[in-house]
Order: C-alpha cells, then sequence, then structure tokens
C-alpha cells in the first residue's frame, strides 16, 4: 500500500507500546483517534484473526465512522486455497490486485453497485491514508 503512495497506520508498528492482548480505555482511546483521522480501514482476515480481541471492534466502529470505507483483505496461505471468512466479512467488499491503464498493478476493489468495477485504492484511500487492521 505503501509503494502506491498511501500512508498506513499499523497499530503494531505505529504505536509498538500499546497492549494488544487486552482491551483497555486507554488503547481503545488511541486506536479511535487513530480511525478517525484516516479515510478508510483494511481489514486483513487471516486464519488467525478470528482470534483477535480488537479486529472485530475496530471494524463496527470504523464501518459506523465512516460507512462505505471499509474494505477486506482477504489472506490464504497458497493460490490454492479457497478464503472463507466469517459471514459478516462478506458486508464488505474485498481487495484484489487489478491491472491499471499503466498495466501496473494496483490494490484495488470490486464496486458491488449496479456494475461490478475496479476502483484502485490509492483513489478510495485518497486523504488521510489507511487505518489497516489484521
Amino acid at each position: 500500500m505503501e509503494s502506491h503512495g498511501l500512508a498506513v497506520y499499523v497499530d503494531w508498528i505505529d504505536d509498538a507500546t500499546l497492549d494488544r492482548t487486552k482491551v483497555s480505555s486507554k488503547t481503545a482511546q488511541v486506536l479511535r483517534e487513530r480511525m478517525s483521522t484516516s479515510s478508510c480501514l483494511v481489514y486483513a482476515h487471516s486464519a488467525n484473526a478470528s482470534q483477535s480481541v480488537w479486529m472485530p471492534w475496530e471494524l463496527g466502529y470504523f464501518d459506523a465512522l465512516k460507512p462505505r470505507h471499509v474494505w477486506i483483505l482477504p489472506l490464504v496461505s497458497d493460490s490454492d486455497t479457497e478464503y472463507r471468512g466469517q459471514e459478516y466479512l462478506g458486508l464488505y467488499p474485498p481487495l484484489e490486485k487489478i491491472s491499471t491503464l499503466s498495466q501496473q498493478l494496483d490494490l484495488g476493489f470490486l464496486n458491488i453497485g449496479e456494475q461490478r468495477s475496479s476502483i484502485p485504492l490509492s483513489k478510495a484511500a485518497s486523504g488521510s491514508g489507511v487505518y489497516f487492521t489484521g
């Protein structure tokens, strides 16, 4: 994402002193502040995501804060593995690699409206940057 010019917030990198294993009001306040200054949320869903104490909360909070600015990044162990996330993740469009007019790969998402068209994440996330959880 950063290679496409996006500013990305990752809690365990940018706020390394936060205790990710415990739910606390201090941690929640820091995450609320980071989400309020981000233009979108990318929810990286892996096999371990269902064990997170924070990810479902972040998803729900951000969706209420900035509807239609949440995307799911499905992570699988290899290309032959079928992605299966929790049912509620189907409410959000997935990020995929798309070809742009310049034939470079970009992260994008499918606009699931009347037309299924690809939109580069770099355009959708213009502004304050990406809040990344995973």
